[in-house]
């Protein structure tokens, strides 16, 4: 009865310890989580928004929303995003479970998302179907996850990477190193001035070729084909600039009346420009022209510069005497050549007298 008794009490002491660290535990286990809370300050929808939009798989467009340039995708395009990486909503903790119409309701009455639509409903002349990505967009009465012909656009800012803070702070460098370019060696500035130029002559002869093509294709063929399609597009990635396949083509096909007027203009434009083309002495002289004030640019220097003042300053005394000296000799001409015109009599018929001895010498030489 006694060992039963002291065992007991032993076990009733080490319970009375136990719980106590166990609690103490717990204690700790939610200060760790409440202060990673407040570290991040982001609850688990708002780290899986900003970890949806910064993953390149889910495909999404800039636009116009009320006076302001918003990030978008449509509702199937995150149904599919969502079925593919299955992963991604781990962020979500014990709420990993949830649907996807779920997930974007909390997203929306969370404001990290609002529901768009396209502002333009009606079909322009000319096309079967509306705009797969609208520039245009309106938010929408019903704030609720739709996945037929929806729209949804991110309401925070994006985070800033690092590579965009360094260009942040490359860009005062870089507009100071373009206003130090009359400083630099004439080796930096030939590098600098045919990279310009070989870039944008690249860029004018790929913007004529695909001008070309298109109103080739378009004229014979009655297709409209835009090689690299996205190469004036505002908010594209490299990899969607470099496509080269055209967009498929989405209009009706145009008439023959059209394609022909279009043809008539485009030859008697040609027509035109051939007829009205310089020579090659007016090309010549424009190329001597150019080269010499890219020669001019090229070979400036301070020193030329400073040289070129002290040459004008000392030229100045020098011009004003000499200009002073041609004021003098023109002035004594002027006062001998009036005195030799009054040394010279005329007759009375009008006629000078000098003139009328050179004819008695000619008549006496006969």
């Amino acid at each position: 009865m006694t060992k039963s008794g002291t065992e007991k009490k032993r076990e009733a002491a080490k319970s009375k310890t136990r719980r106590p660290t166990a609690q103490n535990g717990s204690g700790r286990d939610s200060s760790d989580v409440s202060s990673k809370k407040l570290d991040t300050g982001k609850d688990a929808f708002q780290v899986f928004a900003e970890k949806v939009r910064d993953n390149k798989q889910l495909e999404s467009r800039w636009a116009v929303m009320q006076e302001t340039r918003v990030e978008y995708f449509r509702g199937k395009d995150i149904v599919k995003f969502l079925r593919k990486h299955p992963e991604v909503k781990e962020l979500l903790g014990s709420e990993k479970d949830l649907e996807v119409e779920d997930i974007v309701n909390i997203l929306l009455k969370k404001n990290l998302l609002v529901r768009c639509d396209r502002v333009v409903k009606t079909l322009r002349p000319g096309k079967k179907k509306l705009s797969t990505w609208p520039a245009h967009l309106e938010i929408f009465h019903d704030q609720v996850f739709s996945e037929n012909d929806a729209f949804f656009a991110w309401t925070f800012l994006k985070r800033r990477t690092l590579w965009m803070t360094i260009l942040s702070f490359s860009w005062p460098l870089l507009a100071l190193a373009i206003c130090l370019f009359p400083v630099y060696p004439y080796t930096c500035k030939l590098v600098v001035l045919y990279s310009c130029a070989g870039v944008l002559l690249l860029i004018l002869c790929l913007l004529l070729v695909r001008a070309l093509v298109f109103g080739t294709l378009w004229i014979i063929l009655g297709k409209r084909v835009w090689i690299f399609p996205n190469i004036l597009a505002e908010e594209t990635t490299f990899k969607e600039l470099v496509q080269f396949w055209p967009i498929k083509d989405e209009e009706e096909k145009p008439k023959w009346a059209s394609r022909l007027f279009y043809a008539l203009v485009a030859v008697l434009i040609i027509l035109l420009l051939r007829h009205h083309a310089p020579d090659e002495a007016a090309r010549a002289r424009y190329q001597k022209r150019v080269s010499n004030i890219i020669d001019d640019v090229l070979e400036w220097s301070p020193k030329l510069a400073l040289s070129g003042m002290m040459e004008k300053q000392q030229q100045q005394p020098h011009e004003t005497a000499f200009n002073s000296t041609e004021a003098e000799e023109t002035a004594d001409g002027s006062r001998t050549s009036t005195a030799d015109d009054s040394d010279i009599s005329t007759s009375p018929n009008g006629v000078e007298s000098e003139d009328i001895i050179d004819d008695d010498a000619v008549d006496d030489h006969k």
